[in-house]
């Protein structure tokens, strides 16, 4: 089974599990404890956190375990607000944020304060200049990530960070993705992580906060990690996750230029070999293992399942993969094809001989999950002069796609189809079509149920 979804959760690596079974003989007890077994586990706990805190580019004693990086985040957004509540009750947050960000602006919208989202081009990146117009007197905390989790574009995480730092406002820096290869750049204030993302054991995250950053924990007070994580300690996964976050960045530099040529293989290629597909994501300011592309006409939780079959764990930011039924928010905000759509994370030491049988498997099973949803059930299409109206109400992506696709050449060049659907994926998937195909996509027009997705022939 070739393994291919690093960028949920990485392997477990080799020094992860050796320090783990080593500290678990030794880190057992209670650090704040003056006995002779406790202080045996604080010396542990210390030398993770300088080990942890080198690695990030911070001084120890402001960095701190959690629980796992979602709680890291949910802390470190609620405490900065809280230390700067003063300031005001502004939020902002990219459009492309790891949901733990975009959660943690909620409790602030229902209390009464604001968020402002930053859009993204069509490769997931954000402008740095929009931060910097988005600032106002009353911001009390900006948030980007380090690179996306769904399509591995990498932020300009130093540039917003300075126009922050000009308006004095603290920017908490997502870095889950990214902080095995590497430190964040920049003069950011917060940043969080999550060691299952870099071979460490799950459970494990890490806060920083600098020195001078105004924040005011929130919950019950605990006398446990400078009062910022309540809970004790688990030293032998904390341990682990210091010691694989060491070695993964040793192996950093090599295996990165591996995994980016592993990558590019993948971005040349599948475009090549699958008909009607679209690469997503920065082509150039990526994370080495990192790969996205959407299929037309794909159904994507079949996909998905079909590659399984065929030995490969992928992910997808489809809506067909989903009970929402809507596509994921970083891929609307990017305004790129949802369906089909299929993320690659390579791990470290991944085969390059699997790449190369993924690559063979690919367009076969493509083909087949296309031809295993047909050409299109007979629509209700009412033909007027130069104008077709497909209705595909109640139907899933990427059914109205398939239909547009069927019925395009039935009206002249200059004719329009109107597309009658209330799967919410078309709204993103029907214009993004339109882009790959040439035709020109004309506008949403309301409907009694859903809408009406306009579309004239060009070519």
């Amino acid at each position: 089974m070739a393994y291919f979804d690093a960028a949920s959760a990485a392997p477990l690596h080799p020094v992860a599990r050796q320090a783990l079974l080593a500290s678990l003989d030794e880190g057992w007890a209670d650090p704040a404890r003056l006995y002779r077994e406790g202080r045996r586990a604080r010396v542990l706990l210390d030398a993770a956190r300088e080990a942890a805190a080198e690695a990030v580019g911070c001084r120890p004693d402001e960095l701190i375990f959690t629980s796992s990086g979602t709680r890291a985040v949910h802390t470190g957004i609620a405490g900065a607000l809280a230390g700067r509540r003063r300031v005001g009750r502004h939020l902002i947050v990219s459009a492309v944020e790891h949901s733990s960000v975009l959660h943690s602006a909620e409790p602030l919208e229902a209390a009464g304060g604001t968020v402002t989202q930053i859009p993204v081009d069509r490769t997931g990146r954000v402008d740095p200049a929009a931060y910097g117009d988005a600032l106002r007197a009353d911001t009390a905390l900006a948030c980007l990530q380090s690179a996306n989790h769904e399509v591995g574009t990498e932020q300009p995480v130093a540039e917003v960070a300075e126009a922050c730092r000009a308006a004095g406002v603290p920017l908490l820096v997502d870095a889950a993705q990214s902080l095995g290869w590497g430190p964040v750049e920049g003069d950011w204030s917060l940043l969080t992580a999550s060691a299952h993302k870099w071979g460490g054991p799950a459970g494990v995250g890490l806060l920083v906060v600098r020195k001078g950053v105004r924040f005011a924990p929130q919950g019950p007070v605990d006398e446990r990690e400078s009062g910022r994580a309540a809970g004790f300690e688990n030293i032998p996964a904390i341990v682990a996750a210091a010691a694989s976050l060491r070695a993964v960045r040793a192996e950093a530099a090599e295996e990165a230029l591996r995994l980016r040529e592993l990558t590019e293989r993948i971005r040349v290629r599948v475009p090549r070999a699958v008909p009607d597909v679209e690469v997503v994501g920065d082509p150039v300011r990526r994370l080495p293992g990192v790969v996205t592309f959407s299929c037309l006409y794909v159904d994507g939780e079949v996909l998905l399942h079909e590659l399984d079959r065929e030995g490969f764990s992928v992910s997808s930011g489809s809506s067909c993969t989903s009970s929402t039924l809507t596509p994921s928010h970083v891929l609307r905000a990017m305004g790129v094809l949802s369906e089909g759509n299929v993320r690659v994370s390579l791990p470290v030491g991944v085969a390059e001989e699997d790449v190369e049988r993924f690559l063979e498997v690919l367009p076969g099973t493509v083909a087949a999950v296309r031809e295993k949803l047909g050409a299109p059930v007979a629509s209700e299409v009412a033909r007027a002069e130069d104008e077709l109206v497909v209705d595909s109400l109640g139907k899933r992506c990427p059914i109205p796609v398939i239909e547009l696709a069927k019925v395009i050449g039935d009206v002249p060049v200059g004719g329009l189809v109107r597309v009658l659907a209330d799967d919410e994926a078309a709204r993103l998937d029907i214009p993004a079509w339109c882009e790959m195909r040439g035709h020109e996509y004309v506008g949403e027009e309301p409907a009694d149920r859903g809408s009406m997705y306009v579309v004239r022939r060009v070519t």
